[in-house]
């Protein structure tokens, strides 16, 4: 039986390029009082999965792209790598998944795109050789950037410089039984055609939906019909049974003048609705009995991340551990306003503060 990393369908990534975010210890208590199980870290580093030793939370660990070649030339190494990184911790800190680089495929480091699947195999392998294979599922996250013709989703394929290294990782995944990983911002689409795309569609919001002249099927919401497009992409390419999984989404809350749309307005519409649509448990119309999974984009605002104002403004939370904006997380200084659990938005969303303070003497 192949591992699983993903329980439920609410995920977030926990980035941590900033100076100014709580520690951490801090963190756990957090994600504990927000009821989110699932999270994903860009790296390995050990006070992080010393953090999360014995809190039962699901923590998928990422190898950085810097890693790839030497793991890729060495099956010692991420042997080593694997025992030290990963194994170490087992079990008390609950690593379900490594994540073998992000968004390597489509980048602008072309070196390492020969690199990626003879990492990921050797890094696999040296799970298999630890006995860890049924526990530690192997992914690796794609951009946009690997694909062609994403409109309508139904004429999405893989862009032809892409075709000889996906074909290979793919075929390698489906024997290990790994999710098509794939980072899907309708933000970004948007910002990139904002005279065709409409706002309500982008987030989830009231909107005419858009109709596939090829397959029929009627999607309301953008983020649907960027996985459906993922999905036409595997079938065309022979890859029909695989599931993906959305390992990064979100909306940005601030960004410079040519990114108007990054409000926390917007952000706050977005990441409500996400939450709505994800406690839903259903599939896309493509693939109706495949659960939808998703990891938000991001824990924090991160201070030190270069490139636009948008960048550095996609967190749930402020740098105090405080929400940044109400979508019935608590944080760590908010009241009971709208405790809950993030499978329950249909039964509990926007409670008042007496019903909310209800439920949890209830509890």
């Amino acid at each position: 039986m192949p591992a699983d990393a993903f329980t439920g369908t609410y995920g977030i990534n926990y980035g941590r390029i900033a100076d100014n975010i709580p520690s951490p210890e801090e963190v756990v208590e957090l994600l504990r009082a927000s009821k989110i199980r699932n999270m994903r870290i860009y790296d390995f580093d050990h006070g992080v999965l010393e953090a999360f030793r014995g809190t039962g939370l699901k923590l998928v660990v990422g190898l950085p792209n810097e890693y790839l070649n030497e793991m890729s030339s060495s099956p010692d190494h991420a042997f080593n790598w694997v025992k030290d990184n990963i194994q170490s911790f087992l079990p008390d800190t609950q690593i379900v998944g490594i994540a073998v680089g992000n968004e390597v495929l489509g980048g602008s480091d072309q070196d390492l795109w020969a690199d990626l699947l003879g990492a990921t195999k050797n890094i696999y392998n040296a799970t298999k050789q630890l006995g860890l294979d049924d526990v530690i599922q192997i992914s690796t996250a794609h951009s946009y950037a690997v694909f062609n013709n994403s409109y309508p989703p139904s004429s999405c394929t893989f862009s032809d410089n892409i075709k000889q290294y996906m074909k290979p990782l793919l075929k390698f995944f489906l024997q290990i039984g790994s999710p098509f990983c794939l980072n899907a911002y309708p933000f970004l689409a948007y910002m990139s055609n904002p005279l065709k795309i409409d706002l309500n569609y982008a987030l989830f919001l009231q909107n005419g939906g858009i109709r596939d002249p090829k397959t029929g099927l009627l999607y309301d919401n953008l983020l649907d019909a960027q996985i459906d497009a993922a999905y036409a992409a595997l079938e065309v390419s022979g890859f029909r049974k695989m599931e993906v999984v959305v390992t990064e989404t979100g909306w940005a809350s601030r960004g410079d003048q040519n990114e108007a749309v990054a409000t926390t307005q917007n952000a706050r519409n977005y990441n409500y609705n996400l939450r709505k649509r994800l406690a839903l448990r259903k599939g896309t119309p493509l693939r109706p009995k495949i659960m939808l999974k998703a990891y938000v984009f991001a824990l924090f605002n991160e201070d030190l991340k270069p490139g636009p104002t948008s960048e550095r403004n996609y967190g749930l939370f402020k740098a105090d551990g405080s929400i940044a904006y109400d979508i019935g997380f608590r944080g760590l200084k908010s009241s009971a306003w709208s405790l809950f659990s993030t499978e329950d938005m249909g039964a509990r969303a926007w409670l008042p503060p007496a019903a909310a303070l209800y439920l949890l003497l209830r509890w």
